[in-house]
C-alpha cells in the first residue's frame, strides 16, 4: 500500500502530498522510502513551484515509527530519515507543511524542514522524544535555526506539547486559520499569489541562497548527533528501557545510564 498520496494541481505547478498510513500517519522506513523516490522525480520536473504535506484525516502525523527505533533497528531508521532532509535541501522546491492535530516528533520535523508551516488551530505540537529517553537530532538543529536557542531548548529538553497558537507565537508556524477548511482555502490562494506567477528556477535558487546557512548546518552537525545517538546513546540502558516501556504500554524504570 502506497503511504504517500500526490495529487497535482494547475498543471503540476503544485504538487500536494499526503501522508497516509492510519490514524497517526507513522512516518516508517516505507513512507520515507517513498517519500525521497517521489522528491527525487521531483527534481527533474522543471514546471513543480510549490509542494505541500499534509496528513490524511484529523492529524499531521505522531511522528517516526517507536517500534524502528529499537537497537537492532535504529541505525537504519534514523540514516534514511537523515537522508531525508539531505533529499529536501537538494531539491530545493519550496515547501509549505499544512497541519492539522497532531505533529510529533519526527512529523514535527518533517514539517520544520519545510519553508513554511500552516496550521489550523487544532494543530498541536511537540518533541516528545526526551519522554523516551532518546533525543531528536534533526529538531535539535533545526528549533534553534528557527526559533532561537532558548525556545527550542524549552520544546527539546522538556517533551512538552504546545498549542498551535503557542506554536505561532513562537515562530513555528508561519499562518494560522481557525479550521482545516479555511487552511485549505487560504493556502490554494497563497499559492495563487505568491508562487504561480513566478519562475519555477528562480523560486528553486531562492530557496537555496535563503538556506545557504541552514543548509551548510545541518549537513555539518546532523551527521555527529546522529552518532551520539547511534553510538553513545543506544549503548545506554535508559534509551532502549524508554522505547521498550512505550511498546510495553508500561512505566519506565529508568537506571539513569
Amino acid at each position: 500500500m502506497e503511504k504517500i498520496i500526490v495529487q497535482e494541481h494547475f498543471e503540476g505547478q503544485w504538487l500536494q502530498l499526503t501522508l497516509k498510513d492510519g490514524k497517526g500517519n507513522i512516518i516508517d522506513l516505507q513512507m520515507m522510502s517513498e517519500l525521497m523516490q517521489l522528491l527525487e522525480e521531483f527534481k527533474f520536473r522543471p514546471e513543480i513551484k510549490v509542494l505541500t504535506i499534509e496528513g490524511d484525516g484529523k492529524n499531521f502525523s505522531f511522528g517516526a515509527s517507536v517500534e524502528e527505533h529499537k537497537k537492532e533497528m535504529a541505525a537504519d531508521m534514523l540514516k534514511n530519515f537523515h537522508k531525508l532532509f539531505y533529499k529536501f535541501l537538494d531539491v530545493s522546491i519550496p515547501t509549505i507543511a499544512k497541519v492539522s492535530g497532531y505533529c510529533l516528533g519526527g512529523g514535527m520535523e518533517l514539517a520544520l524542514i519545510c519553508n513554511y508551516i500552516f496550521a489550523d488551530k487544532t494543530a498541536k505540537f511537540g518533541q516528545p522524544e526526551i519522554n523516551l529517553s532518546v533525543f531528536a537530532p534533526p529538531a535539535s538543529i533545526i528549533l534553534p535555526e528557527k526559533i532561537g536557542l532558548s525556545r527550542a531548548e524549552e520544546l527539546l529538553l522538556s517533551g512538552e506539547t504546545i498549542s498551535a497558537e503557542e506554536a505561532h507565537r513562537i515562530g513555528i508556524v508561519n499562518k494560522l486559520f481557525d479550521t482545516k477548511d479555511i487552511l485549505n482555502e487560504e493556502t490554494t490562494k497563497f499559492i495563487e499569489k505568491v508562487f504561480l506567477s513566478k519562475s519555477a528556477a528562480a523560486l528553486r535558487y531562492a530557496v537555496k541562497a535563503s538556506r545557504v546557512k541552514f543548509s551548510h548546518v545541518l549537513r555539518n552537525f546532523l551527521p555527529s548527533l546522529e552518532n551520539l545517538y547511534l553510538i553513545d546513546l543506544m549503548e545506554g540502558h535508559d534509551a532502549n528501557e524508554g522505547i521498550q516501556a512505550f511498546l510495553e504500554k508500561r512505566k519506565p524504570v529508568w537506571k539513569n545510564q
